[in-house]
């Protein structure tokens, strides 16, 4: 099949590489425009912009897909399909038109369960022992066209975002390599979702990072998977902040107020509404990051302090 591929971060490549194994002909990728990063405001190209350069891919960055001449650029190119895999935006009623057999997403959730910008952080928030990826068939919706297939997988008590994002990618890989050719031969039909089942996820911010004492440790150290890399987990100390890049929770209990850090074993936790927050890796502000005995022996008023909530 002719294949417009659109994604944009390093997760969604072994969608792109999964296509072109099956020997599908990739005429086009699309991915969000570059992005200025540093001082130097210097331009980064996404990652499937070079992965698809490496390979010699004919590469489309349109500011906009709603407008007339990035429309009429898609429609030149032919698509039998188009494959969208974290691409970051909403693609309009025309462009949803232009390939004869639709577009069809990678979401990694069992839809029509974490639908929205945060599925994978979510699942690890809330503590599922389970998530998967969707084929779906793009509508005008977020996430609201009709189901063609899933893969279940389960969520490890030690994942962060990252490693199960990139997990559920492959996963993903695989399952649309599988689908496209039942899809085109009319073996599969598109079951439209179940509105009763819905639930919708939300954008993080910033703020969100903040650590909250009065939640319980287990919650917390989800937190700090969930976060990673951004908008990481994080408190103050001594007027600076205090990252925390890895926990784990304990079961013991303090008779102090949450938030003051206590002893634990030849480290630190920090008591929580429920449990020990126990800390492993820490970066203080303007530091680089260090083990907790690595931070306490630089800092060893830290034990007896008392973090803001």
């Amino acid at each position: 099949m002719r294949i417009v591929f659109m994604g944009t971060p390093d997760f969604a490549i072994p969608c792109l590489e999964r296509l072109l194994q099956a020997g599908h002909e990739v005429v086009g990728v699309y991915c969000r425009p570059d992005k200025e990063i540093g001082r130097g405001r210097r331009l980064e190209a996404p990652p499937i912009k070079r992965f698809a350069a490496e390979r010699e891919l004919p590469v489309f960055q349109p500011v906009s897909l709603r407008r007339e001449e990035a429309q009429a650029e898609l429609a030149d190119l032919a698509p039998d399909v188009v494959v969208v895999a974290a691409y970051g935006v909403l693609l309009p009623k025309a462009v949803l038109e232009t390939p004869p057999l639709g577009c069809l997403n990678v979401h990694p959730s069992l839809l029509p369960r974490h639908r929205g910008p945060a599925p994978v952080v979510t699942a690890i928030l809330e503590g599922e022992g389970v998530t998967g990826v969707t084929i779906m068939l793009l509508d005008e919706g977020m996430d609201t066209g009709p189901l063609l297939a899933q893969r279940r997988e389960a969520v490890r008590a030690d994942d962060t975002a990252p490693g199960l994002t990139r997990r559920l990618f492959v996963q993903g890989a695989e399952l649309l390599v599988e689908t496209l050719p039942r899809w085109v031969a009319g073996g599969i039909e598109a079951v439209p979702q179940d509105e009763a089942l819905v639930t919708t996820t939300r954008r993080i911010t910033k703020e969100d990072g903040v650590l909250d004492w009065s939640a319980g440790a287990e919650d917390l150290c989800r937190r700090v998977r969930g976060y990673e890399p951004w908008p990481g987990t994080y408190t103050f100390w001594q007027g600076k902040q205090l990252k925390v890049l890895a926990a784990r929770p304990g079961k013991e209990q303090a008779s102090v107020p949450r938030g003051t850090v206590v002893r634990a074993n030849d480290g630190a936790a920090v008591v929580t509404g429920e449990g020990l927050f126990i800390l492993d890796q820490v970066q203080l502000e303007g530091r680089r990051s260090a083990t907790i005995r690595e931070f306490l022996q630089g800092h060893p008023t830290f034990v007896g302090g008392q973090l803001p909530s």
